[in-house]
């Protein structure tokens, strides 16, 4: 009897009326035909997505005022933080500005409260989970609800995997992407109980394509592009409509203190006024997913689709070196030839990695 009650449905036995109705013959075709109405059901609607997509792209998308938010900016102490905090500000927004940098923060909020807004500043180390649970209660007693939490924040080391220090990878990942799980975890669910409420992923393309120099950084937001849809489709799977999310991926930024000395060709790299500039408009408009520059989002494909020698060819050509190691300063020079003349002892042991050089830990 308990067969009886079952009816196959997408090739697996499932309870159902049907079973008896349906000749063991045909129970593969009934399958098939299902399968086949599913496929064009979705087609239908995926048509209509496009179709409303273009008209939103010819028509343009009305964009929400942001007066009165509460926008949280990691990495606020510069760079393309301090960018887009300073927009906010002029849209009438709250700032808050969160940065392991004092002095970043300090310099910001005075050009924030210069513009006539509302500034605080909290130094966090977004490599401790602690600290950021921690400094985010202080946010919300002290300031209020977060209803903006852009995930800019970032570090590169910019050298080979295997000349990378084990706790420069360590911090890469802690401060590129799992800082995004903790700031989310501490302010997403305010803006569930009050559905409102946005959050940004300032990813980069190099979390789409893979460069020489950058395993560890593109390792990193790669996850941050993937962190970013999985929780846009958790969202959607919860029925969550008044909480978006924002996914940036911009090409190598000027006048950020990371990629200053990037050697690229064919594609001129970012000014960080214009990324700053995408960041707002994707904002404004609940848009999912921003890549900058946009003709980059056509080409993408194709990393699919043609041999991987032809991939590896156009990535080595458009960026032959992604940190060029800097000319040595007369310093630099004389400490060298100083260390090559001081005769010394060779050990087995390994460098010491208690204090690596500045350029390899730059952050914004």
């Amino acid at each position: 009897m308990a067969t009886e009650s079952q009816e196959y449905m997408n090739g697996i036995r499932r309870p159902g009326p049907l079973t008896r109705e349906i000749p063991e013959c045909m129970r593969d075709k009934y399958t098939v035909i299902q399968t086949v109405l599913d496929v064009l059901a979705f087609l239908m609607l995926a048509i209509g997505y496009v179709i409303q997509g273009i008209y939103k792209s010819i028509v343009g998308i009305p964009k929400k005022d942001l007066k009165g938010n509460i926008a949280l900016v990691t990495g606020g102490g510069g760079g393309l933080g301090s960018l887009i905090a300073l927009r906010l500000a002029r849209l009438g927004c709250v700032i808050v500005l969160w940065d392991i940098n004092k002095k970043g923060l300090e310099d910001t909020e005075k050009l924030v409260k210069g513009l006539g807004g509302k500034c605080f500043g909290y130094v966090v180390d977004l490599a401790s989970k602690d600290d950021i649970y921690q400094v985010a209660k202080k946010v919300e007693k002290e300031v209020g609800r977060v209803t903006l939490l852009i995930n800019n924040a970032g570090v590169v080391s910019g050298q080979y995997l295997l000349d990378t220090p084990d706790h420069l990878i360590q911090r890469t990942f802690d401060v590129n992407i799992l800082a995004h799980f903790w700031t989310v975890k501490a302010f997403l669910p305010a803006m569930l109980e009050h559905n409102d409420g946005h959050i940004v992923t300032i990813a980069s393309m190099a979390g789409q394509v893979g460069v020489a120099k950058l395993v560890d950084y593109c390792s990193s937001k790669s996850a941050a592009c993937g962190f970013d849809e999985a929780l846009r489709l958790e969202l959607e799977v919860k029925g969550v409509k008044g909480v978006h999310t924002s996914l940036i991926c911009p090409y190598f930024i000027r006048a950020t203190g990371m990629f200053e000395e990037v050697n690229s060709r064919f594609v001129p790299t970012l000014s960080s006024n214009d990324v700053a500039d995408r960041v707002i408009l994707a904002i404004r408009t609940n848009e999912p997913l921003a890549v900058i520059p946009a003709y980059f989002r056509l080409l993408l494909p194709f990393k699919w689709i043609v041999p991987w020698p032809c991939i590896s060819e156009l990535i080595r050509g458009l960026v032959p070196d992604a940190v060029p190691a800097p000319a040595p300063t007369p310093e630099q020079k004389r400490e060298t030839k100083h260390i090559l003349a001081t005769p010394s002892k060779c050990e087995s042991r390994p460098m010491s990695l208690a204090s690596p050089p500045a350029r390899h830990d730059r952050q914004v």
